[in-house]
């Protein structure tokens, strides 16, 4: 019934990277941001019906265009929400489910390897030792190539941009609501 995902690290950005950029997309909610929604919508199978999100930086020399940090909750269908945060100026990394009948937790979620977990009945989900965003887009060639689908399409990643937008909407507006 409730999700808590978080995806960021600590470092900086010199002038001229993307990262910095608002012009470019940068902004810690689109650079790690999105992992930690898809976190969330695939850990419910659902999509958010509403958002709202608060954004800020505090080193203003380094970020004055885009967030640094960006905390934000998701509410699904039946009940469910989601907490999320992303930062260039925290190192986090990991997903917490709790359900109806046990809990689950990855840590580190993502990673290009060794993404590991638990469950609440003891289960100790080794690390994966493949790297993720190869195997990705080894599929991602493979559809191309077979004209077939692939496993993550185009349209998972625009909702996933369409939630961003939605969080920094509600940060202007002072962290309300905004429905999807």
């Amino acid at each position: 019934k409730e999700v808590k995902a978080g995806a960021g690290y600590s470092g900086g950005h010199g002038p001229g990277n993307w990262r910095a950029s608002a012009e470019l997309g940068g902004g810690a909610l689109y650079d790690m941001g999105v992992y930690a929604i898809n976190g969330a919508r695939y850990a419910t199978n659902m999509e958010p019906i509403a958002v709202r999100g608060k954004q800020w930086s505090e080193r203003e020399e380094m970020y004055s265009e885009v967030d640094e940090f960006t905390e934000f909750e998701l509410r699904f269908p039946e009940g469910v929400t989601a907490f999320g945060e992303t930062s260039f100026g925290k190192s986090t990394n990991y997903l917490d489910v709790d359900a109806e009948e046990g809990w689950y937790k990855l840590r580190p979620m993502q990673s290009y390897s060794g993404v590991r977990g638990e469950t609440s009945d003891g289960i100790k989900l080794p690390a994966d030792p493949n790297h993720q965003q190869a195997r990705q887009m080894d599929n991602d060639a493979l559809g191309i190539k077979e004209n077939s689908k692939p496993l993550v399409p185009g349209e998972d990643g625009l909702r996933d941009i369409r939630i961003v937008e939605a969080i920094m909407e509600s940060s202007k507006r002072g962290g309300e609501w905004i429905d999807l």
